[in-house]
C-alpha cells in the first residue's frame, strides 16, 4: 500500500484526527468559558495574558500562534467584551500593549480549573507513560510543520 493511499483513509491521518480532537477539544472548552463571556476565540488571548500581562499585539499573535490580522480582529472583540484594553507604547508609538482588565483578572480562577477538567476529561483511559508520550510526541509535530513553512512554535496553546 503506499502513502497515498493510506492516508486517503482519514482514520489513518494524523493531521485529521488532530483536528478532530482540536474541534472537541475546543467545544468541550467553550461549553464551560461560555457562560462567563468568553468565546474559544476570546480564550486563547487571555491564557496568554494571564501568564504574561501587557504583551505587545505582535508578540501576543506570536504566542497565540495566529496572523496579525486576526490577533486585531480578537482584540475587538476582547475589547467589546470589556476584557482587555489597548494603549500605545510611552517608548515606541508604533507599539500597542495590550492590557487584562480587572473583570479579566478575575476570571482566571474561574476559568483555568476549566482547562484541567477538560484535560482529564480527553485523557481519561490512557496511562501517565501514554500522556506522556502523546505529549511529546504532538510537540514534535507542531515543531516539526511550523519549521516546513518557516513559523516559530506558539508558546502557548488553547487548552
Amino acid at each position: 500500500m503506499t502513502d497515498i493511499q493510506f492516508y486517503a483513509d482519514p482514520g489513518n491521518s494524523i493531521g485529521y484526527l488532530t483536528r478532530i480532537a482540536f474541534r472537541s477539544f475546543s467545544r468541550a472548552l467553550e461549553v464551560r468559558t461560555a457562560p462567563h463571556g468568553v468565546s474559544s476565540g476570546q480564550w486563547r488571548f487571555l491564557r496568554v495574558l494571564w501568564r504574561e500581562d501587557g504583551l505587545t499585539q505582535r508578540e501576543l499573535s506570536r504566542r497565540v500562534g495566529m496572523r496579525e490580522p486576526t490577533t486585531v480582529i480578537a482584540l475587538k472583540s476582547l475589547e467589546r467584551s470589556g476584557f482587555v484594553a489597548r494603549r500605545q507604547s510611552t517608548e515606541d508609538r508604533r507599539k500597542v500593549h495590550v492590557y487584562l482588565t480587572p473583570e479579566a483578572k478575575a476570571l482566571q480562577t474561574v476559568l483555568l480549573p476549566a482547562v484541567a477538567e477538560v484535560n482529564r476529561v480527553a485523557l481519561a483511559g490512557l496511562t501517565e507513560d501514554e500522556v506522556k508520550v502523546l505529549r511529546k510526541a504532538l510537540i514534535q509535530v507542531g515543531r516539526n510543520l511550523a519549521a516546513d513553512v518557516g513559523e516559530d512554535t506558539p508558546t502557548d496553546s488553547a487548552v
